[in-house]
């Protein structure tokens, strides 16, 4: 599949050797790698279509000081979607009132028909666009029903919402931010580790240093904000266990399309 790391801090915090360590695991997933830096007044998102380890863009920008409060960062092995820039991520939209969102997953939607309708809506091919799509034409439909913009708790709800429905036979880890807070899900065990200290708050697929790198709970929403847990879901049971003959069937029938 891919990899995902995350870090949402208190203060700016410089992340270069976590990110040198990171991006050497590319060699195993070498399908594009991509990183968004996403303070209020430092935002960027970068990414290739190629492997992390051979981009020379790459290597020159860590040799400089990255410091961030709020980072995403996802190195890709491909199984929907050719390798090309359009179907890299990170993934990031407006929503209808502005809100920048950004989404980075790891997983395999195999079935969840209410994606269907974004294959002609988005820039790629991936399942993982049309997860950040759907999300926001969610958010549009409870924002018309309130009549304003959603709150925090609001929006945390409404993607609890959604990981409970979406995670039912698929494999949904996800990294989302939204300008304020980030959103952390899994339910793949053993796919989702987090180290903390007084600086901030690291999410992993697998430990990325020689910290005391603790599991995620899986199959539930949290979300971070200046790096602290600020709320946690009910757990929806969702674990998703791999078939390798129905994926294999699964991924030779989408090819096919």
């Amino acid at each position: 599949m891919c990899e995902i790391f995350g870090f949402s801090g208190l203060n700016p915090r410089q992340i270069n050797k976590e990110l040198k360590e990171f991006f050497s695991h590319s060699g195993k997933h070498p399908d594009g790698w991509g990183l968004a830096l996403l303070d209020e007044y430092e935002h960027s998102v970068e990414k290739e279509p190629i492997p992390a380890y051979k981009s020379e863009y790459l290597k020159e920008r860590l040799r400089e000081p990255i410091e961030t409060k709020t980072m995403l960062a996802h190195i890709r092995l491909a199984t929907i979607g050719s390798v090309t820039r359009p179907n890299t991520h990170p993934f990031e939209e407006r929503d209808c009132t502005g809100r920048r969102w950004t989404l980075i997953h790891n997983g395999t939607i195999f079935d969840f028909p209410k994606l269907g309708k974004y294959g002609i809506l988005q820039r790629g091919h991936t399942d993982s666009e049309r997860i950040l799509l759907y999300i926001l034409d969610e958010i549009k439909h409870e924002t018309e029903l309130k009549g304003e913009p959603l709150d925090v708790e609001e929006r945390f709800d409404l993607l609890e919402r959604i990981t409970y429905d979406m995670s039912e036979g698929n494999k949904l880890n996800l990294l989302i931010y939204d300008g304020e807070w980030m959103y952390a899900h899994y339910n793949a065990v053993n796919t989702l580790y987090y180290y903390k200290d007084s600086d901030g708050c690291m999410i992993a697929t697998t430990p990325i240093n020689d910290h005391e790198w603790r599991p995620f709970l899986p199959t539930r929403l949290t979300a971070f904000k200046d790096g602290k847990m600020v709320l946690e879901g009910t757990n929806h049971g969702h674990i998703f266990t791999e078939n390798k003959s129905a994926m294999n069937q699964f991924y030779m029938t989408y090819s096919e399309l």
